[in-house]
């Protein structure tokens, strides 16, 4: 047993490319992860990839970042226990509320977007790292990537091109340090599918990230 949790753990350094060493932190683009992991066939253990990172590296943070469907008929929201869960067990939680309208089908839907406060923290953060993990596939932060590895920071992203669409844009896998493919991490931070899928407000992604997104009234175990 012992032996196997620690081949886990070089499994899990080898993947992202920790190093005992370095100061990293983690950029959780939500809604593009979930998305990502639900096209691949499974579900995020986020307590797992905490554990795993800071057993292998210095991790300064873990950033969550999603937009939080506040539906005015219902005082709750389907993602709050996903919020909830992660922001009492380690992670740092970035949410803004998102903005309900009606698409040219008539379709109650909703938008909300995070990219904006995903990039400003990176930068912010950036000169008191060595490392910064992108879980993201989305193209609008090949800009911020090269900006953060200009101060001498390198940066690794972690989506999938294994996925039908790919959500990896092909310009933010160029621009990083390393890319790292989610299907190669199931057996390290993986589980399988709950029966009811939580969605990050935008569950609704295009190919590289659309911040609009249908209602829903998904949830999921977290633990």
């Amino acid at each position: 047993m012992e032996r196997r949790l620690i081949l886990k753990g070089v499994l899990m350094a080898n993947f992202l490319g920790l190093r005992a060493n370095e100061k990293t932190a983690f950029f959780i683009d939500g809604a593009n992860l979930y998305k990502a992991a639900r096209n691949l066939g499974f579900d995020m253990d986020y307590k797992s990839l905490l554990s795993k990172a800071q057993d292998v590296c210095q991790l300064v943070r873990a950033y969550y970042y999603t937009a939080i469907q506040e539906d005015k008929t219902q005082d709750y929201s389907p993602l709050r226990p996903l919020v909830d869960w992660l922001d009492y067990n380690g992670y740092t939680m970035v949410t803004k509320t998102s903005r309900e309208f009606t698409d040219a089908m008539g379709k109650r839907r909703f938008k909300g977007s995070i990219d904006i406060e995903l990039a400003v923290d990176m930068m912010a953060l950036a000169p008191k790292l060595d490392h910064v993990v992108l879980f993201s596939g989305n193209g609008d932060f090949r800009r911020a990537i090269e900006a953060v590895q200009a101060q001498g920071v390198r940066v690794s992203v972690v989506s999938t091109v294994k996925s039908q669409p790919p959500m990896a844009s092909d310009e933010l896998r160029r621009q990083a340090d390393r890319f790292v493919d989610l299907a190669d991490l199931e057996s390290a931070i993986g589980r399988a599918p709950s029966a009811r899928r939580p969605r990050p407000a935008d569950d609704d992604l295009g190919e590289e990230g659309s911040d609009d997104f249908e209602e829903e009234e998904d949830l999921e175990d977290v633990t």
